[in-house]
């Protein structure tokens, strides 16, 4: 120990001491719990949900019954592909956009456009991969040879029924579906006359409440 600090008391030297290890432990960053790790993991997990707008009653009914007039409108897609993001199984409706894109494509553009498509959805593997039989896998494959408008065409169907015997079933009974209905009249009627004597009507009672 060197002579200077030799002379000083004790109780200075335990209080040099005391203030060192102080500021060592407020320099060290503490690691967040693992609790709040976990919820920020969570948090940037959590899927880009479409937004839906408030569609008509008239058109919600046609989809209650038919998986295709939901899928062929633009706001029965937007909320059904908001449903798959919620699922993390987006990648189905994404590949049946695709191939009706695919569709419209211009004769000298479709060799690229039907290798990007089968490398993101069809391929093994791929970043998007959706969920066909190795023999439809394989067809599609073939197709690339002579692509033409039907290069995805089988592909497609298999997908379609896929959305429409699993998640469509689900979707109808979701949350997200049930909110985008109107809320119904109650079938409760309004008493306008009680004990002979006329009374005003409380719509209150007869109209549903708006949020």
């Amino acid at each position: 120990m060197c002579k200077g600090l030799a002379a000083l008391p004790a109780t200075c030297l335990k209080s040099a001491k005391d203030i060192k290890h102080k500021i060592g432990f407020l320099l060290q960053k503490p690691d967040p719990p693992q609790e709040q790790k976990t919820l920020k993991e969570k948090e940037k997990e959590k899927p880009k949900v479409t937004a839906v707008n408030r569609v008509p009653l008239a058109e919600i009914e046609k989809w209650k019954t038919s998986f295709n007039d939901l899928i062929k409108n633009e706001d029965g897609r937007k909320a059904f592909t908001s449903f798959l993001q919620s699922e993390y199984s987006q990648e189905n409706i994404e590949f049946w956009e695709a191939c009706e894109d695919f569709k419209q494509t211009s004769v000298d553009k479709m060799n690229v456009k039907a290798k990007k498509i089968f490398e993101r959805y069809v391929e093994a593997d791929s970043p998007s991969e959706v969920n066909l039989d190795s023999a439809t896998r394989e067809l599609t494959r073939k197709n690339l040879e002579r692509c033409d408008a039907s290069c995805f065409e089988e592909a497609q169907s298999k997908i379609f029924t896929l959305m429409e015997k699993d998640s469509y079933r689900r979707f109808l009974k979701s949350k997200l579906f049930l909110d985008l209905s109107p809320p119904l009249l109650d079938n409760k009627p309004c008493s306008l006359e009680k004990k002979g004597k006329r009374h005003v009507c409380d719509l209150s009672q007869c109209l549903p409440s708006c949020a």
